[in-house]
């Protein structure tokens, strides 16, 4: 691609966001076709993990005209094997092309790519980074993919919310990674539900019972911030702990199913059973919280990470008319309401793949999704089972809302890092 042809056409496509962004602003009903339906999206990767490897692949067969031009990570040798991986595939290895110098490590590198050409990017670090990434895309006006969770703590919470209100002003899409919500059955599931299979729905219960996942021990020559980021998942302040960073897509088809409101306060207990050792940083390993709405509806979260252990990841409600359950396998998703019992067998989807789908296809008809709005009260939701878990304390909506609790270190650097404190309920502060 030619510089002269480069140039132009991101000059249109600025003038496509910027026109999207007006007949937002002006309440037109008028679909403005953003970047043609020929013209390429270029697309940016940053956080090249298993999780933003996937998400480039299905960046990449959403659109026949896209093409992964930039990639960043934190680690050098994270973006070179992502990038191996995704030429594998020989059904888009034609649309890939990221040249070493527009291969981004590091902390900032994520503002080298923005500042790359990307149309698209796909946010995929740990979670304690989204909340300074999509801040950043937004203000580049660069559509967003945005795993989940956004957030580790309140105040990131409110910056997310606050950046997806301004790429809604803006005409730029962001799509939430709470894949559940693509799926094809438990869209159905919700419909039926919100037309009142169920009638009033007065509990709920969120499982994630599952067995331990990877692990990375410390190597020599690695300070305390190469081994946090090397080993994120078992640092709170990086991952949130896992009830936030996993379980939160099951505490999100509550949500969901309470038609995108949330409790009002939540008591819970966890703590630490088998992941006892360093290189179990200082998460939880098993979280149990009570949540309960306004109106007296009671949601049960249930998660534990264990081996050896009965393993059950599911959601269920129950109304006055009957009883639903989601599990995610053919069968497993079913409504009981007066005598009988209906079972999902439509077609079943890659969700994954469908979110994608559905962005790119929003993009092109400019009309971009935002799912600002769930995806950071979910988190939010996540975080205050967290905060009740690690004070042992009645956590309010509110106070979750507006706590002034702030995980991020003093400094981005291959040094220090903050300490791994382990919370005690009944010592640990809320804040």
């Amino acid at each position: 691609m030619s510089t002269d042809h480069s140039t132009s056409r991101r000059g249109f496509l600025k003038a496509s966001t910027a026109a999207a962004g007006a007949a937002l602003a002006a309440g037109s009903s008028l679909a403005y076709v953003h970047a043609a339906g020929s013209d390429v999206l270029r697309v940016g990767l940053v956080g090249c993990g298993g999780r933003g490897t996937g998400a480039a692949v299905q960046a990449l067969k959403a659109d026949p005209h896209v093409k992964l031009v930039a990639m960043a990570d934190a680690f050098e040798d994270r973006i070179a094997a992502s990038l191996a991986a995704i030429q594998k595939r020989d059904e888009i290895a034609a649309k890939i092309d990221v040249p070493p110098e527009r291969r981004f490590a590091g902390f900032d590198g994520y503002k080298n790519l923005l500042a790359s050409g990307v149309d698209v990017v796909l946010l995929c670090t740990p979670p304690h980074f989204r909340p300074a990434h999509l801040r950043a895309a937004v203000d580049a006006g660069v559509h967003i993919f945005a795993e989940k969770p956004v957030a580790v703590d309140a105040p990131g919470v409110r910056a997310a919310l606050q950046a997806c209100e301004d790429a809604k002003k803006k005409g730029l899409a962001v799509v939430s990674g709470l894949c559940l919500r693509s799926s094809y059955g438990f869209r159905e599931m919700v419909k039926r539900i919100h037309d009142g299979a169920l009638g009033e729905i007065h509990t709920l219960q969120a499982n994630d019972y599952r067995g331990p996942i990877w692990v990375r021990k410390r190597e020599p020559g690695w300070t305390d911030m190469h081994w946090q980021m090397r080993n994120w998942y078992y640092f709170t302040w990086l991952s949130g702990d896992f009830n936030v960073e996993q379980h939160v897509h099951f505490l999100d088809v509550c949500a969901w199913i309470m038609k995108d409101t949330y409790p009002a306060k939540a008591v819970g207990m966890g703590g630490r059973v088998v992941r006892t050792g360093p290189e179990f940083g200082n998460i939880y390993d098993h979280h149990a919280v009570v949540y309960e709405y306004a109106n007296g509806t009671k949601l049960y979260s249930n998660t534990r990470q264990m081996p050896g252990c009965h393993t059950d990841m599911s959601a269920h409600a129950v109304g006055s008319r009957g009883r639903a359950q989601f599990v995610e396998r053919r069968g497993g998703l079913a409504i009981v309401a007066g005598g009988k019992r209906w079972v999902y067998e439509g077609p079943e989807n890659d969700i994954y793949q469908t979110e994608h789908d559905e962005m790119f296809a929003s993009i092109r008809r400019g009309q971009p999704i935002n799912n600002g709005q769930y995806m950071a009260n979910s988190t939010l939701l996540a975080i205050m089972g967290r905060m009740a878990t690690y004070t042992g304390q009645q956590i309010t909506w509110d106070m979750a809302r507006h706590s002034k609790e702030d995980l991020s270190p003093k400094a981005y650097a291959w040094g220090p890092a903050p300490e791994p404190t382990i919370a005690v309920p009944g010592i640990t502060k809320f804040r």
